[in-house]
């Protein structure tokens, strides 16, 4: 594992502001690592989850029956015995809901409780309020369900045969692909089979209603969409907005699958804490979380690509199939993004790419990790490796060959230039920091060396756009008080999950003010205070709230300006912030005596502040615009080792370099990339979800999924910022995003598990390897060698 050593090394700038210079005296502001803010708490067992709130007079606790079959109508529904069960106060079915019936977040497709069929085996039917957890969970066991079954979409081939799509498909093109395919010196075809992911997160899905004097409800909720759940709350119980208040502290992770899918949960305890005049919660056991919420889309993709005799790409066709479930949730923005990541870090001069959004009899696939950009990144990857078997050349030249950079090769698919491209900086540092040419010969050496034991060895690189692609989104709110002992408070639009972007906004306002950055205080995600607010996702939580909060202190900050020189006659100049005092002319005040004397001169010392992302476009109609405000960069080495006659396989050593801009904390940063590559590791190695043939899901418990452990983490894992790095658009203090972009360079340990499987056949056949590639697949793969060789 990465040595302390490594981080000294990662972090080495990270002594001084990035904004004025200072050196690191305490004062925790941007550029310097500084532990979460909840990190303490969280060690002592002491940080609150919705869970570990102390339950409110008169508490019930909900449950819902769930659909035993994949697809049917309800002939008829007896709850008599669930009415009638111990414990039991209330039992509703979408007949009693007061309002909207339709919970989907962006297109209808989503029933708060069934109505008339369902469409996966986990749907609830009927919901019921219990005096207790167990009685509620026993009682809806009692319910007797007759069904008219219907034939049940489960595959993704079916799906297309039968055109069974939650959205229409779209296509993005440049130029005429098929004649350059067809006039390119060779070409290729194939498919890929990339499996879906369940987020497993520590803390489940959870949330509590509680009714209010006025009608209205209280909601705390573990989500990472406050303002969804309170509109989608008012519009079940159909209630204006202002009687709706949702409180989010913390979640105890959420990876995408709490943007829409906590939402339900929390009308559900709103409805039945309507229908009961007492407080509701609704906690998943965690095989109940797994069968009820969505997963990473599955995808199933096709190419046809022509290149030249140096691997060159000169045109190609991409084709991905989303494995949307039976709703339309996010799947359309999530197979854009699979479309607009097709090209990866690569040019691609004459391209078509098209997406299809299948519907299948599962339950509705959702946000995730890279919202669909993992995905589509596979294909071309693939073609990489592919393209460098058929010509007998290292992957690592044919990706050199094919990435963005010189004249007339900066644009996308879409039409969008890619500005400051560092990719070809990036690979090349990596390449010469990673010993890459000398572990090739060496990976090469030893399998020719060893009949049983092969390695392998791949450098992959990531391009990810940065915003979220539907436009309203890309804003974000926030509030900033200082009170008269100069103490601050500060609240915003996005949702902690353990991510660090609390820690970040923080150090953000204290920069601007120039103190300590234990003295500001953060509260809960809460739709009274910062309202209209965007999801937590798409990598752009600091890119926006950071943006937003910077905006409230310069507000505060000027006005404390303005005041200074009308009170003392000096001038703005005259005026500065540094070390928590407030220096005005030649008189020196601390931050906490200023702010008193600020007040007493009737200064507003409280602000909101408000921030959109600029420049970002996109026409759907033509398939052209500027969807992603920047892209964020980075690449990967990791070396492998296979076992041929069992598949087993250990990641030995991986290095990255991810290009964050100017890091606003590089511990947290670094943190978030070794995450990142993990999850994204096990998303492409371990992670397999299965379903039977009736649709039913099997993996559905830690037991039989199996997420990435310690011991499978690269055993020497170096992980390195670009240094002086500043992003060249106008950022939060130059920074780029960090959650989602490293958990692409995964790949590179697919791609090296390829690699020594391909030494099975001297590299010259390339292996199919979908995914995820357990050592199952390991297997098959190097058998299918073996018949080649």
């Amino acid at each position: 594992m990465r040595s302390l050593i490594d981080v000294k090394k990662a972090s080495s700038n990270s002594d001084k502001s990035v904004v004025n210079g200072q050196d690191n005296v305490g004062l925790g502001g941007v550029g310097r690592s500084k532990k979460h803010e909840s990190a303490d708490k969280q060690v002592a067992g002491e940080a609150i989850y919705v869970d570990d709130r102390p339950a409110l007079r008169g508490e019930l606790h909900a449950a819902v029956g769930q659909s035993t079959i994949a697809h049917g109508n309800i002939l008829s529904m007896d709850l008599s015995a669930v009415k009638s069960a111990e414990g039991v106060i209330a039992v509703i079915t979408v007949e009693d809901v007061p309002g909207h019936t339709d919970i989907g977040p962006v297109f209808p497709g989503d029933p708060v409780l069934a109505i008339g069929k369902v469409e996966f085996i986990g749907q609830p039917l009927f919901a019921v309020a219990a005096t207790s957890y167990d009685l509620a969970r026993k009682a809806v066991k009692l319910a007797k369900v007759e069904y008219e079954e219907l034939e049940a979409v489960l595959t993704v081939k079916v799906a297309l045969a039968k055109q069974n799509f939650v959205r229409p498909p779209f296509t993005m093109k440049r130029g005429d692909s098929e004649s350059a395919i067809a006039n390119a010196e060779h070409q290729l075809s194939g498919e890929i089979v990339v499996g879906g992911q369940e987020h497993m997160y520590l803390e489940g899905q959870v949330s509590t209603a509680e009714p209010t004097e006025d009608g209205g409800m209280n909601i705390h909720t573990s989500s990472q969409h406050p303002s969804e759940v309170q509109k989608l709350v008012a519009e079940v119980l159909d209630i204006p907005l202002n009687k709706v208040l949702v409180d989010m502290r913390r979640m105890g992770g959420g990876f995408g699958g709490k943007e829409t899918q906590a939402a339900p949960w929390a009308c559900i305890a709103a409805l039945l804490a309507n229908e009961t005049k007492r407080p509701v919660k609704f906690k998943l056991g965690r095989m109940d979380d797994m069968i009820m919420t969505g997963k990473r889309h599955p995808f199933e993709n096709n190419y046809t690509v022509g290149f030249d005799a140096n691997g060159q790409i000169k045109g190609i066709n991409i084709e991905v199939n989303g494995n949307c479930g039976y709703s339309p949730d996010l799947s359309d923005a999530i197979v854009d993004r699979a479309m607009f990541h097709s090209d990866n870090a690569y040019f691609l001069d004459q391209a078509t790419v098209t997406g299809n959004r299948c519907k299948l009899n599962t339950v509705s696939h959702t946000a995730y990790r890279g919202f669909g950009g993992p995905q589509g990144m596979m294909t071309i990857e693939m073609v990489m490796d592919e393209i460098a078997r058929h010509l007998g050349k290292d992957p690592l030249e044919i990706r050199k060959i094919n990435l963005y950079g010189g004249e007339g090769r900066n644009e996308t698919h879409y039409h969008q230039e890619v500005e400051h491209n560092n990719l070809p900086e990036i690979i090349e540092s990596l390449e010469e920091s990673s010993d890459y040419q000398a572990r090739r010969n060496a990976v090469t050496e030893f399998n020719a060396n060893n009949a049983i034991l092969k390695k392998g060895i791949a450098l992959t690189p990531v391009k990810f756009g940065i915003s979220f692609t539907v436009q309203h989104l890309n804003q974000a709110g926030a509030l900033v008080h200082i009170y008269t002992d100069g103490t601050i408070h500060l609240s915003h639009g996005g949702s902690e999950m353990g991510q660090g972007l609390n820690t970040k906004v923080a150090q953000i306002v204290a920069e601007e003010f120039q103190v300590d950055v234990d003295t500001v205080a953060i509260s809960s995600a809460r739709t009274d205070k910062v309202p209209n607010s965007s999801p937590t996702a798409a990598s752009s939580g600091t890119d926006l709230n950071g943006k937003a909060a910077e905006a409230a202190a310069k507000t505060i900050k000027q006005r404390l300006i303005d005041f200074a020189c009308e009170t003392y006659q000096v001038s703005a100049e005259q005026v500065k912030f540094a070390n928590n005092n407030i220096i005005v002319g030649e008189q020196t005040f601390s931050f906490a005596e200023f702010s008193q004397i600020a007040y007493m001169g009737r200064v507003s010392l409280s602000s909101t502040g408000f921030y959109k992302t600029p420049k970002i476009h996109f026409d759907r109609a033509t398939g052209k615009g500027r969807p992603f405000f920047y892209y964020a960069t980075g690449a990967a080495v990791s070396e492998v080792i296979i076992d041929t006659l069992t598949g087993e396989y250990k990641t030995l050593r991986t290095d990255i370099l991810q290009d964050v801009g100017h890091s606003i904390n590089p511990a947290i940063d670094i943190g978030q990339i070794e995450g990142a590559f993990v999850q994204g590791m096990g998303w492409l190695t371990t992670e397999e979800l299965v379903w039977n043939e009736q649709g039913r899901l099997l993996s559905n418990n830690p037991a039989t999924y199996k997420i990435p452990a310690i011991n499978d983490a690269p055993e020497d894992f170096r992980v390195a910022l670009v240094p002086d790095a500043p992003n060249r658009e106008h950022t939060i203090y130059n920074s780029k995003a960090v959650g989602e972009p490293p958990f692409m360079l995964g790949m590179a340990v697919w791609s090296a598990l390829k690699d020594a499987v391909a030494s099975v056949a001297d590299y010259k056949v390339s292996p199919v390897l979908d995914t995820p590639a357990t050592p199952e697949r390991v297997l098959f793969a190097v058998e299918a060698m073996k018949a080649q060789s």
